[in-house]
């Protein structure tokens, strides 16, 4: 899956590291100038642009992938190592993606109804949780039966 988003020639190089299916890369804490800056951040800002279009099927992954977005201008050696992370997580759990399942139900109702069970919705919420720029995250899911839809 990874050939897809990072091309041939990167995902060579990344089938060549290390699995890991631990989800420790969230536990970074990423600021500017954490640590000494990249010498060349191309391949830094190549890959998680890649890493943009794998959140589209790995939600998994969406919080830090923007994480490390944040630091594009002027990336370090931290977030390169975050990146990496992600990178190892992604292989070490590729069988992992969002599943449409044909039988679940399609009809989805605009008013509250107790027997409805098939709409169920998640949220979660860190009030001024960046250090950097103080702003709070948040983030929802909204699921049919078992897929996510929203």
């Amino acid at each position: 899956m990874l050939h897809l988003f990072l091309g041939p020639v990167r995902a060579r190089q990344t089938v060549k590291c290390k699995s890991n299916a631990d989800s420790d890369y969230h536990e970074a804490n990423l600021a500017l100038g954490d640590s000494s800056p990249l010498p060349d951040p191309v391949q830094y800002r190549q890959i998680v642009g890649a890493l943009q279009y794998v959140t589209l099927s790995r939600p998994d992954v969406a919080y830090v992938v923007n994480k490390v977005c944040q630091f594009m201008h002027s990336p370090t050696e931290n977030h390169w190592s975050t990146v990496k992370r992600i990178l190892r997580y992604l292989k070490g759990t590729s069988a992992y993606c969002l599943r449409i399942h044909q039988n679940s139900g399609t009809s989805l109702h605009a008013y509250a109804d107790s027997t409805f069970t098939n709409l169920n919705a998640f949220s979660d919420a860190d009030w001024v949780g960046c250090p950097d720029d103080r702003r709070s995250t948040w983030g929802y899911a909204i699921y049919i039966g078992p897929n996510l839809i929203s």
